[in-house]
């Protein structure tokens, strides 16, 4: 079977990062909490490739772990998501018309009332900033999402024959909706998440930037731009580098999910 080109490419891209957030773990070039203020804002070199920031430090070590930062909020968020988004959803399609189908959609408009950045605003005025609440807003405005999906996908397969079969064999609506349901729509929720991942990453790094994000020392892409932003006249690199790591993963993540949307719906199949 021959793969999509974007999925390829998407694959690609977003691998590389994956990697970098990995290799973080254990090496960067230098240490992220390294301040050489005699080298801050040199240009890229065999030193420091991608140059240094206005404290001296380097740059491709902060997007490095800025990557991790980021992979690891978006990750959390979208489980978050799917974990308490996709049971509402199930529940909802397999009662539709209920009064339990009505308190969970009318919940759903009612987050979906809030930006994410708003939440964010709500839960650190309370907590304070810090990357576990950017995870808390980011994953709470997640839920209503996968439980739309998770509600649209379920209701166009409750009038099929398969599954007025199981209601006549006496499974119940939990069993349908895990044994049969669920599966059939895994492949819908694995590109859903997908996107939201591409989406949670973007969420983390405007949240970074206006402050609500991780704190520091961690590196943060979105906080890197925050603090390059009156720089770019001086040295551009210290904006466009993280500017173009959060673009080029976004991107990747978005072809990705379109590559799989392409793969796994059998529609799209027949058509090639």
């Amino acid at each position: 079977m021959r793969l999509p080109g974007q999925l390829v490419f998407g694959a690609v891209l977003s691998a590389v990062f994956l990697l970098a957030a990995l290799v973080s773990l254990v090496w960067t070039p230098y240490g992220v909490e390294d301040l050489v203020i005699s080298n801050k804002m040199k240009p890229p070199s065999g030193a420091h490739w991608l140059g240094t920031d206005h404290f001296g430090r380097d740059i491709l070590s902060m997007l490095m772990v800025g990557a991790r930062t980021s992979i690891a909020v978006a990750i959390v968020a979208v489980g978050i998501g799917m974990a308490l988004g996709v049971p509402l959803g199930l529940a909802a399609a397999a009662n539709r018309g209920s009064l339990l189908d009505e308190v969970i959609m009318r919940g759903n408009d009612l987050v979906f009332a809030f930006p994410s950045l708003v939440i964010a605003i709500l839960i650190t005025a309370v907590f304070g900033p810090s990357a576990l609440n950017a995870i808390l807003a980011i994953g709470i405005f997640n839920i209503p999402v996968f439980a739309r999906v998770t509600r649209g996908g379920a209701l166009s397969l409750w009038t099929l024959d398969y599954v007025l079969a199981a209601r006549v064999a006496g499974k119940g609506r939990l069993r349908i909706s895990v044994e049969h349901i669920l599966t059939n729509i895994a492949n819908l929720l694995i590109v859903q998440g997908t996107i939201q991942f591409s989406l949670g990453i973007l969420a983390e790094a405007g949240l970074s930037y206006v402050g609500l994000g991780a704190q520091p020392p961690v590196p943060s892409w979105g906080r890197m731009l925050a603090e390059s932003q009156t720089l770019i006249s001086l040295a551009p690199h210290v904006a466009v580098f993280p500017g173009l790591a959060i673009v080029l993963t976004v991107l990747g993540l978005n072809l990705m999910g379109d590559g799989l949307r392409d793969l796994l719906d059998p529609r799209l199949r027949r058509a090639r």
